[in-house]
């Protein structure tokens, strides 16, 4: 039971907070270790004996049916709680660069005084709010708003859920109340081949015949940019793979059924990613790994760009080596906002190039949303859509579907159709380095 302490007019209830005190030889001895306080709120005293021993008593109440938070922890200042947080994620090296830049961009200098214990609905309505005129202001963008509620709202349930920091989220989930704020959605238009060759043409100009390729595959395939583009390498390439496979047991497996006597598909096994600060190869998103059938112009296309280079990797930067992080400023944005002719150097010289207009400013995964509206255009069933983006079927229907040979092959032949009809029109068609195939095969134009 609570006990009640009257001194000096000041009010102070004690209970056990379901605790023992820990002796010298760090094991508990059988003595409680109480706990205690002189208001039902800092700063707040209690007006009298009754309120602070039915404080007490609900505590206790706390104790008994395990939901009681000792106080000490409730204070753990939220500049500790994150930083601690963020040390037991397990969690990729991009990942945790992601949050600890969003922790100490935004919710460490505005929480980091604040006890995880004491944060209110109220406040977190209010930073929420700052937030979302910041972004009307464009001082911040309204995704990056949603990252920042989002990581917070993470770390509140965290806090109740794991480390019983606090017995429920000041970040309340429920129906849409208030005035109502339509986000601001990124403007998507279909993918039209027109402007699909206008950046594989670009792209030609400023990176040579690997540029050209790279569009293509990537408009054709969906992989996902740039991770998984840059981490393709050579022996998962469509020319060389399954018979280049190092896996044993997978190239026996997928014999037969795929490779440029049957159909020639490439291999979706790595993505090229930095981890503790330098590039790794990594398992794709969510484990994807996955095989991607082509069609027969891509893999054409594919073997004049291996015989162009002896690079590990199927799309190496200008200098040979693997695509470094200056992806962005050096290759995307003059691919498609354009860029003006250079001259000064030799080896540096380049035309002037014109920007894309229906991407201007746009990622470059518009292309791979742009290669998912193409399969839903040709009527494929789910199972081989949802398997060639890398995503899972939920439910029954996920575990009874199974990618057959013939959706494959249905696959291909509407992407070859789609690429034959746009090629009927006469369009220019970038050719490959100075090269001669060891078949003698000619590749395009």
């Amino acid at each position: 039971m609570p006990y009640v302490e009257v001194r000096g007019g000041n009010i102070r209830v004690k209970w056990w907070g379901g605790a023992y005190c820990v002796g010298s030889d760090g094991k508990a001895t059988r003595r409680k270790k109480y706990e205690s306080a002189s208001g039902p709120e800092p700063g707040v005293p209690f007006e009298d004996e009754e309120e602070a021993y039915n404080y007490g008593l609900d505590r206790e109440h706390e104790v008994r049916h395990g939901t009681h938070i000792p106080r000490a922890s409730a204070k753990t200042l939220m500049q500790d709680y994150c930083w601690m947080w963020l040390d037991a994620q397990d969690l990729r090296d991009t990942s945790v660069g992601r949050y600890r830049s969003r922790l100490r961009a935004r919710i460490v200098p505005y929480w980091g005084e604040r006890p995880v214990g004491d944060i209110t609905t109220w406040e977190y309505e209010a930073w929420k709010k700052d937030l979302q005129a910041a972004s009307l202001k464009g001082e911040i963008s309204h995704h990056y708003v949603d990252q920042l509620t989002s990581l917070f709202g993470l770390l509140m349930t965290d806090a109740v859920v794991k480390y019983k920091l606090r017995n429920e989220s000041p970040v309340i989930v429920q129906r849409r109340r208030g005035r109502y704020r339509k986000k601001k959605r990124e403007v998507k238009r279909p993918l039209r081949m027109e402007v699909l060759h206008q950046l594989a043409t670009n792209a030609y100009h400023v990176w040579g015949f690997t540029g050209w390729a790279y569009m293509w595959t990537l408009g054709f395939t969906g992989m996902r940019p740039p991770g998984e583009m840059w981490g393709l390498r050579r022996e998962f390439a469509s020319p060389t793979w399954p018979a280049s496979d190092p896996d044993r047991e997978q190239r026996e497996a997928m014999h037969g059924r795929y490779g440029p006597d049957a159909m020639p598909a490439l291999r979706v096994q790595f993505q090229s990613q930095y981890e503790g600060g330098v590039r790794s190869q990594v398992s794709p998103k969510y484990d994807s790994h996955r095989t991607l059938v082509v069609p027969p112009f891509l893999h054409d296309m594919h073997a004049a760009l291996l015989a162009s280079h002896d690079s590990p990797w199927m799309f190496p930067a200008l200098d040979g080596a693997q695509m470094s992080t200056q992806w962005h400023e050096a290759y995307w944005a003059p691919i498609r906002d354009g860029a003006p002719e250079r001259t000064a150097r030799r080896d540096y010289r380049r035309r002037q190039i014109h920007g894309v207009e229906e991407m201007q400013g746009k990622r470059i995964y518009l292309l791979r949303h742009g290669h998912r509206e193409w399969l839903e255009e040709d009527g494929h069933s789910r199972v081989a859509m949802e398997t060639r983006m890398g995503h899972e079927v939920a439910g029954v229907e996920g575990l009874y579907s199974n990618l057959t040979p013939s959706m494959e092959l249905r696959i291909t032949e509407a992407l070859q159709e789609r690429w034959e009809a746009f090629w009927a029109m006469g369009i220019w068609w970038a050719p490959p380095f100075p090269i001669t195939l060891p078949d003698g095969a000619s590749v395009g134009r």
